[in-house]
């Protein structure tokens, strides 16, 4: 028998509080509500509490405008209404801070805490109760609060990891039993799709992940089901993630840091998720000073981090807890993770959001930051920024670079005004004319994954922001792939050379290129295009592989995507001049339809495809062309 065994249904308040205190309230799914209504049916002569906590899923009464007098809020993470209300209207306040340095503001006295109100699962034969699916900074709260408050709940899950509280930890309770607030999955729409779509070309297999709640988060879980080998270091986790477990899909396998166990520090979802985290013995819980460390995090050998934003500017400042000077959320543990998975060797911290606002009135990604807006990521911090049209990758980019990835994933009708506004402070250049354009054809996320010889490579449109890495791809070649390619031997490549072959309308010609991506970033591998001619209706078709990759199959793969477009587009035919000593480029054309036609030059050889024709080529893809993400 322990102490806790005693059936108690009310708190001598006065023995532990007097006005002007502070106290902790449980966080997330585990908010003590009884607790609380117990001491506001208790609270005569007690004035000026204040309540510090995170995010807090319950009607939050104390924070209500009758209760103004009895508690004063203090959140370190703005959610629900009434707290969001409460510190609009000036009657409560926002702490930001790291949620993995809130312990030491409690430990060290920075906000000292005089009493802890948490709710627990009843005690085990050895006295041990479980914070269940919150532990976080309650844990904290627990060791550094004068007393520790309690409700007894035969609804908490007993979680596994660093979740215990003995009993002689408690100086009081009560025995209520609460349902746990559930929040169901979302609906997704077409941009969520999208946005986690790309978000999981990201992912390799045998990645760790960081993922929070909400459409971005779930989408991306939904499109993981072919993965394997996913492992969880997270903050947080909810339904998705359950259903990637029992798929065998997360089994933590191969992770570098707590291998072969899901580790977090609270859940929030379903009851399915409440079930599932009852006893289960692959999951941990541990406190935020562990679990949101960034030299932990980095442990994890390519580590994924998932979090979203308010608004992005074209430098890549991350705004995520504000909406101009209103408090919306907080900084959480987005810093966190996005420094450990920059730590982290094959690391990727993602920022993913949606372009516009909800009316599509507003463009998420801007020139410069709402006025009163803070930046929660510094643009230092940032690797990857992800809308419904595409990643921008800025890690090593210059501003300019970043500018003009991050106007390329703007909605369309924001580009040209966002390329207007970072001209005006010369961050790029005049010779950069044209506001990136999208190819729709090439599918829903204008991406494609391919394999050749077992190395991954993206399909993807070419862009402004590839400026330099086109300089880079031409200074790779040798003198005979320039005399090939240019029909002399082009010795430079000047950045407003680059620049013009970069910026392509590509709603009326096209250019594609094949990338890939490792630790030194990502570089160009091919690059295929036409030139449309408006006179005869036609394009005129260009090539040029690494010399290191050729006969993989690339350029028949680049051929054949151009081709299925020119087709949607309605073009009448693609034409190309081919010098008569590159075989193996005549091969690629002729294996996909072109025939051969009268020239004018000896030293070149002319050929046609006409689309309004039966075409051979669907029968010459290469094998690894079957592999592309649409």
């Amino acid at each position: 028998m322990t102490p806790l065994d005693e059936s108690r249904d009310n708190v001598n308040w006065s023995k532990y509080l007097k006005s002007g205190n502070r106290i902790f309230i449980g966080s997330n799914a585990a908010v003590p509500n009884a607790l609380i209504d117990n001491l506001i049916a208790n609270s005569e002569g007690l004035h000026d509490i204040e309540t510090v906590h995170m995010l807090t899923l319950s009607e939050n009464v104390w924070a209500k405008p009758e209760h103004k007098d009895l508690f004063k809020v203090n959140s370190l993470f703005i959610g629900g209404k009434n707290i969001r209300e409460a510190i609009a209207e000036g009657r409560g306040d926002y702490t930001p801070c790291f949620i993995s340095d809130v312990p030491r503001l409690f430990l060290e006295n920075s906000l000292p805490l005089d009493v802890a109100l948490i709710m627990v699962s009843p005690p085990d034969e050895y006295g041990y109760c479980s914070l269940g699916v919150s532990v976080d900074i309650v844990s904290s709260a627990v060791k550094a609060a004068k007393y520790v408050i309690a409700q007894i709940n035969t609804k908490m899950p007993r979680t596994n990891g660093h979740s215990f509280v003995h009993v002689n930890q408690i100086h009081d309770w009560i025995n209520v039993d609460q349902d746990l607030p559930q929040v169901i999955p979302p609906e997704f729409d077409q941009r969520t799709e999208q946005i986690g779509q790309y978000v999981a070309m990201l992912i390799e297999n045998g990645a760790t992940l960081q993922i929070g709640i909400g459409k971005i988060p779930e989408a991306v879980l939904r499109y993981l089901g072919n993965h394997k080998d996913l492992g969880i270091h997270s903050e947080m986790i909810s339904d998705g993630v359950i259903d990637l477990m029992l798929k065998g899909v997360i089994n933590n396998r191969r992770k570098t840091y707590h291998k072969g166990k899901a580790v977090i520090t609270f859940c929030i979802g379903s009851q399915k998720v409440y079930d599932f985290v009852d006893g289960n013995p692959h999951i941990e819980f541990y406190p935020s000073e562990h679990i949101n460390s960034p030299v932990k995090i980095a442990k994890n050998d390519n580590m994924i981090s998932i979090n979203s934003a308010i608004e992005v500017d074209l430098t890549g400042q991350v705004v995520s807890d504000s909406i101009g000077y209103q408090f919306y959320s907080g900084i959480g543990g987005q810093v966190d993770f996005v420094r450990g998975a920059s730590l982290s060797k094959g690391g990727k911290p993602i920022i993913a959001l949606p372009s516009t606002t909800k009316d599509g009135k507003i463009s998420r990604i801007v020139a410069h930051i709402t006025e009163g807006g803070g930046v929660v990521t510094s643009r230092g911090h940032v690797s990857y920024v992800i809308t419904e049209f595409g990643i921008a990758s800025l890690q090593g980019k210059s501003i300019r670079e970043r500018a003009l990835e991050l106007i390329r994933i703007a909605h369309p009708k924001f580009r040209d005004q966002l390329l207007a506004d970072v001209r005006k402070h010369y961050w790029v250049p005049e010779y950069q004319e044209s506001s990136p354009s999208s190819v729709p054809e090439l599918g829903a996320i204008e991406m494609k994954r391919f394999n050749f010889a077992n190395v991954n490579y993206i399909l993807r449109p070419l862009a402004p922001a590839d400026e330099r890495k086109l300089q880079e791809f031409f200074y790779s070649h040798n003198k005979e792939t320039l005399i090939m390619r240019y029909n002399h031997h082009i010795t430079q490549m000047t950045r407003e050379k680059s620049c013009n072959l970069v910026s392509v309308n590509q709603h009326t010609d096209l250019a594609l290129c094949f990338t890939r991506r490792d630790y030194l970033g990502e570089a160009i591998q091919a690059v295929a295009r036409y030139y449309f001619i408006e006179s005869i209706n036609s394009g005129e078709v260009a090539f040029v592989i690494k010399e290191s990759l050729r006969g993989r199959g690339m350029a028949t793969t680049l051929l054949a995507e151009m081709i299925a477009i020119a087709k949607i587009r309605k073009l009448d035919s693609l034409i190309a001049c081919v010098r008569r000593d590159n075989a193996s480029m005549l091969k690629v054309f002729e294996r996909s339809g072109f025939i051969r036609q009268p020239s004018e030059d000896f030293d070149e050889v002319s050929l046609k495809l006409a689309l309004n024709e039966p075409s051979s080529v669907e029968q010459n893809l290469p094998e690894s062309s079957n592999n592309d993400i649409d």
